[in-house]
């Protein structure tokens, strides 16, 4: 049998590069592990998942699903990493609320929910978007492999994740205990079905991209329904309502602080 030779300091001076480290970034990717998943719709989903930094026999933890914007689509499986989830990812997070971060990519030219953005206003397609229902099957195979707690599984998004987190929340009302649609939009004609869900939602006045308007209807009908939502505009403040939401703390105390509605 090869013995197999000690790896010595120089050798990994070199495997790393001069510095000897490895940059900020890719310490960050590597706590999500890259998954595909093949799903029944023929869509194949590529996807990060980040796992609580210690996990206890039989305990179960939240899981929260982010759903990136329009401009990080590909198949790269790396740029829906961009923006949010690196503050779920900070040892302080990880340690205050430890959880499975769930981070899904859509594939350049698709959507999370196939409708006309230029529209002022949108209907719930009857069925989810390929890239949406499959991330409804991953989000069935972890509950089935991992201790996650199925009364704590939250949606956020932003912009095209926006409405993806509409669109789920309106799909699956029975599924999520918590809501954070970022300047995104919904079909109020829905709104009935997840009345009890809480929602917070957030968008900047100024926004060019998704009209506040699309966040505003949906508030005003959860709100004539007397719905459990919360709604932060942010005056003077254009598309990118997400930065200063998602370092927030109080956004995350709020979400982790939410369990599903048992009737």
């Amino acid at each position: 049998m090869k013995t197999l030779k000690p790896v010595t300091p120089l050798a990994i001076v070199f495997a790393f590069g001069l510095t000897g480290s490895v940059s900020a970034q890719d310490e960050f990717e590597a706590l999500f592990e890259s998954r595909k998943h093949q799903a029944e719709n023929g869509h194949e989903l590529n996807y990060r998942l980040m796992s609580p930094e210690k996990m206890e026999d039989g305990q179960t933890y939240p899981l929260v699903l982010f759903l990136h914007g329009a401009g990080e689509r590909g198949n790269d499986n790396a740029a829906q990493l961009v923006h949010v989830v690196e503050e779920l990812a900070t040892p302080e997070m990880r340690k205050r609320y430890p959880c499975f971060v769930l981070a899904p990519q859509c594939p350049q030219g698709q959507k999370w929910v196939e409708i006309d953005w230029s529209k002022p206003s949108s209907t719930m397609p009857e069925e989810p978007s390929k890239p949406l229902g499959a991330t409804s099957e991953v989000i069935d195979t972890l509950i089935e492999n991992l201790p996650v707690d199925p009364d704590r599984i939250y949606v956020c998004g932003l912009s095209m994740g926006g409405y993806g987190t509409w669109d789920c929340v309106q799909r699956w009302p029975d599924r999520f205990a918590a809501g954070i649609p970022i300047c995104g939009g919904g079909d109020p004609a829905y709104a009935k079905r997840f009345v009890n869900v809480p929602i917070w939602v957030f968008h900047g006045d100024a926004d060019g991209a998704v009209p506040v308007r699309r966040s505003r209807e949906m508030v005003s009908k959860l709100k004539e329904l007397n719905g459990n939502v919360i709604y932060t505009e942010y005056p003077g403040v254009g598309h990118n309502s997400w930065t200063q939401t998602a370092q927030n703390r109080l956004t995350w105390d709020w979400l982790f602080a939410q369990s599903r509605q048992k009737d």
